[in-house]
């Protein structure tokens, strides 16, 4: 359940604004790769971070987690400006390419990330191990060597260790990448059981059928640049010619089709009955996320 303050006003898990990032290449003159970001994660949310590949999503990731320093703009966290020591105990992160020492158990490796953490080793660690690893449907995982994991086992062991100590909100660059269609469904379920439990998500990735599925709000970035903001649903809703009309002419039995606009929607019938033909069939056409990511593309390309 997204969060909302006494006043009525939701609060944020995360608030960016204006931020700036460039990236400086030997021998070249710096280039601008975030171009003043602007957005918001209200807490409680499961929202999705859009863009094709270099549009600028790693570097915001790494930009919001302190990993590289922008240039300009402000970051909160849980209305605190910054990564503060407090706002880093409440995060969870999976970077794209985690880095496994596949020596490791994954219960090994579990404690490494919880001692990091600077949680003691105790009694409350070994439940809490085994809380996750079933979590995350490992349990065969918690004495196996991670050189002898899947690639998918090692992506859900790398959730694993993004919440092992519970966090409220969790990043996820790029979380499904790379997998088969059972371990993206297994990651599905681990993403939509965390929402379900209370945590809110940011998640990075390409695959909009995935998107489609599960979140609540998107982001959507294009060469450095929000392009959108809101709900799966009103970015469907953008397209100009969502009304399908399907009339025929009695007498010469000829097929008309077409489609419109809502605004031009009661023009178009009134034409076609001045013409002769019959409306045998109006609706309302449905695209996916896929169609309307790109058709919103297209359009911002010709402005």
């Amino acid at each position: 359940m997204i969060s909302v303050e006494s006043n009525g006003r939701m609060t944020n898990a995360l608030r960016v604004v204006d931020l700036k990032q460039e990236l400086v290449s030997s021998g070249a003159k710096p280039k601008l790769v975030l171009k003043g970001l602007s957005f918001s994660i209200p807490k409680g949310s499961l929202t999705g971070f859009i863009g094709v590949n270099g549009a600028g999503k790693t570097t915001t990731i790494k930009a919001l987690l302190a990993f590289i320093h922008p240039q300009s703009g402000q970051i909160e966290f849980f209305g605190q400006p910054g990564l503060s020591h407090s706002s880093r105990q409440r995060l969870g992160f999976m970077p794209e390419r985690p880095y496994f020492y596949d020596f490791l158990t994954g219960r090994e490796f579990l404690a490494l990330h919880w001692k990091l953490r600077g949680l003691p080793m105790n009694q409350f660690f070994e439940s809490r191990c085994e809380e996750v690893l079933k979590q995350v449907d490992l349990e065969r995982g918690k004495n196996l060597r991670l050189r002898q994991f899947s690639k998918g086992m090692l992506q859900r062991i790398g959730i694993a260790q993004s919440i092992i100590h519970k966090p409220e909100f969790l990043i996820l660059d790029e979380p499904m990448s790379g997998l088969d269609p059972d371990g993206r469904f297994l990651i599905k379920n681990i993403i939509r059981n965390l929402h379900s439990s209370g945590t809110t998500l940011f998640f990075s990735s390409h695959l909009l059928q995935d998107m489609e599925e599960l979140c609540t709000k998107l982001v959507i970035i294009d060469q450095g640049e929000i392009i959108y903001e809101g709900s799966p649903t009103e970015l469907r809703a953008q397209r100009q010619d969502d009304y399908f009309i399907g009339a025929k002419n009695p007498a010469s039995q000829e097929m008309k089709e077409l489609y419109c606009s809502q605004t031009e929607l009661q023009f178009k019938i009134d034409q076609f009955r001045k013409e002769g033909y019959e409306v045998l069939n109006v609706s309302q056409k449905k695209i996916n996320l896929e169609e309307a990511f790109i058709l919103l593309r297209k359009r911002r390309e010709k402005v």
